[in-house]
């Protein structure tokens, strides 16, 4: 049996690989991922969802309700089950919009009081309060069209002229359209979801369908979800959807992937949603099984460029490799074990996007090397910012592409070079299996412990650096050798004044003489010098070869180099609106460059002379640039920082 799996495993990475040999990373359409995920532009709600209601544990939703998606209109009832934490508990509140109606409370089929304003729903248990620990329910009975924020939450549009309905809560949305308990603290055990709709469409949920039954000109459909769920991942989507399903083969079982599809896409979405099963397989082998097998995994077309990947559904708007594989990912990271704060919202999307490039690396490795230099790139292109998300209230700064998602990912990347792929996948597999954490909630402080734990040592110090701090590292490596003795002075200058120098070890490739060598530095402070014994001759240095650093556009200069480099200085340094340049000694066709941080020319002049040299630099951009200075097939530059 066993061998019959790794059979069937090998032709579908087989058939994967020959399917996706002409895709490559796509980056438009990961910055749409990232806006889909977006609330509104503007959206900062008055309270913090987070810490609010913290004094009773949801136990379970039925939510019921009846929508037509050609209207932007919702009615139902929500029935919670909930445990009580404090004694004499006489409140139960709810997030819910004031654009909501709420028509009546019930327990135990009778009424009870209820106050419904700033966007809460309060529930009055009086005279007499309730003891702690005791189970209760209450049933909420509500009506209206939901807030539209801009971005979601509960949105209507068309599809070849067909009415199409759906849902995407995160972060804070869910209680613009049901009366929920939004946060970061508190999953409901489980779910049920009853979706009441014209009988001409079908209607999506979290879970497996448990039954779907005609009445007249409705029907009804029944969804039935039995893992814990946070509050923003509870969705449901309506149109006249086409059903296919995959099967994903494991070890010891399948697993069904069900697809929900536009009629005028089915045909095309079925072969590109198909490469989600080598997908599946890997991430069951990396991270262990997938989190919900006893139901299910699926696909749901929605109205949005993007995907949102709903517990056992995700809504997705496209069928990019990518994109797939992103929201697949969020089953383990970001479903499975949920970031504790949006302030580590690098726990959902640093990894989802990581584990996508996982997939180039093991399935396409020809675009391996390209997925990781454009998300360099994509960090570098601005000086500071940090993965710790400092404002939870603005959703652009939660989903902030640059900084949650590209850097997220490559500090991920980052840390697998500086503990070894062993220590590094057993810290991912552990984490992901804590029970402590499964199908709970986690901060950054978890995962550390991991890492700390198979790496048999402290990182607080790359964390301090690369979670907290903001910033990137630019190098300078001037080297020169005599004999078998090669000697290099790394230097380092940090694009971000909150990070002293990042202490990293530095992969660097010789090369010459039709041969080369990788060797790893232990860069511990600015103007390191390293002698090593190299029995050929160097001709060129490579920092970094195969991209596992955060770092932009290094300077490397050999001896002769670093000569040209010494006859100028910059004055004043840092500078204001300009600097001079002071040459030491006499050189003929000089050519001179200001380079940004990223290596782009930003000034450039032919043919000056070696005497003093003034420059206006009103307008440039604050920050560290470079003076390269070109005479007769030699270089030389140095680094000055503008105010």
């Amino acid at each position: 049996m066993k061998l019959l799996f790794v059979l069937i495993l090998y032709f579908s990475l087989f058939t994967f690989h020959f399917s996706f040999s002409q895709s490559a990373p796509d980056m438009n359409q990961f910055m749409q991922m990232v806006n889909a995920e977006k609330q509104s532009k503007n959206f900062k709600p008055e309270f913090s969802p987070q810490t609010i209601i913290d004094d009773y544990d949801v136990i379970y939703h039925r939510c019921e309700w009846t929508v037509d998606p050609a209207q932007y209109f919702i009615a139902g009832k929500v029935t919670t089950y909930f445990g009580t934490l404090i004694s004499d508990f006489r409140t139960l509140r709810f997030d819910l919009s004031n654009s909501m109606t709420v028509d009546s409370v019930k327990h135990e089929n009778d009424l009870i009081p209820f106050t419904h304003d700033n966007d809460l729903l309060s529930i009055h248990f009086l005279p007499i309060g309730l003891p702690k620990g005791i189970l209760e329910y209450v049933t909420v009975y509500y009506h209206g069209t939901p807030s539209q924020t801009g971005f979601g939450s509960f949105d209507t549009s068309s599809h070849a002229g067909v009415p199409v309905l759906w849902t995407l809560s995160e972060p804070y949305g869910g209680s613009d359209w049901w009366p929920c308990k939004n946060g970061l603290t508190d999953k409901a055990d489980s779910i049920d979801v009853i979706i009441n709709t014209p009988s001409i469409y079908r209607a999506a949920s979290n879970g497996v369908l448990v039954s779907e039954i005609e009445d007249g000109n409705n029907k009804t459909y029944h969804w039935k979800h039995r893992y814990p769920i946070a509050t923003y991942l509870i969705c449901m989507a309506v149109t006249n959807y086409v059903q296919y399903t995959h099967n994903v083969p494991f070890e010891n079982t399948n697993t069904e992937v069900l697809n929900y599809i536009y009629p005028e896409d089915s045909a095309s979405a079925a072969s590109q949603t198909a490469l989600i099963i080598p997908v599946m397989q890997l991430f069951d082998t990396l991270f262990g099984v997938y989190p919900f097998v006893n139901e299910k995994y699926g696909h749901c077309q929605f109205g949005w460029g993007g995907g949102m990947e709903h517990q056992t559904f995700t809504f997705l708007g496209g069928f990019g490799f990518e994109l797939i594989a992103h929201e697949l990912a969020h089953q383990w990271f970001g479903d499975k074990i949920t970031c504790g704060s949006w302030e580590d919202i690098w726990l959902n999307e640093g990894f989802a996007t990581y584990l996508s490039g996982l997939c180039y690396e093991h399935f396409a490795q020809q675009w391996w090397r390209q997925f990781k230099s454009v998300r360099i790139e994509h960090i570098t292109s601005d000086p500071g910012g940090s993965v710790l998300c400092d404002d939870t209230t603005n959703v652009n700064r939660i989903f902030h592409g640059r900084l949650s998602y590209s850097k997220g990912c490559m500090i991920l990347h980052q840390l697998r070079w500086v503990i070894g792929d062993s220590a590094f996948f057993k810290a991912m597999y552990e984490y992901a299996n804590d029970p402590k954490l499964a199908y709970g909630f986690a901060r950054t402080t978890d995962l550390i412990n991991h890492f700390e734990a198979t790496a048999g040592r402290k990182l607080d110090w790359y964390f301090d650096d690369w979670f907290t701090g903001q910033g990137f590292p630019i190098y300078t490596i001037g080297w020169k050798q005599s004999g078998d003795e090669l000697n290099l002075i790394v230097s380092q200058t940090q694009s971000h004044p909150s990070v002293s120098f990042f202490e990293l070890p530095l992969p660097i490739q010789l090369i010459g003489q039709n041969q080369d060598t990788l060797i790893r530095l232990d860069n511990t402070f600015s103007g390191q010098s390293f002698t090593l014994n190299i029995p050929f001759k160097v001709d060129s240095i490579i920092l970094d070869p195969d991209i596992w650093l955060i770092q932009a556009n290094p300077l490397i200069t050999s001896n002769q180099e670093t000569e040209l480099s010494n006859s100028f200085d910059i004055l004043p340094n840092p500078a204001h609106d300009y600097i001079e340049i002071h040459f030491s000694k006499s050189m003929k066709n000089l050519q001179l460059s200001i380079l940004d941080v990223n290596g782009k020319t930003i000034l450039h002049q032919n043919e000056i002379h070696s005497g003093n040299l003034k420059l206006n630099l009103k307008g440039f951009e604050s920050g560290v640039s470079f003076v390269q200075i070109l005479s007769d097939g030699k270089k030389g530059v140095k680094k000055f920082v503008m105010k």
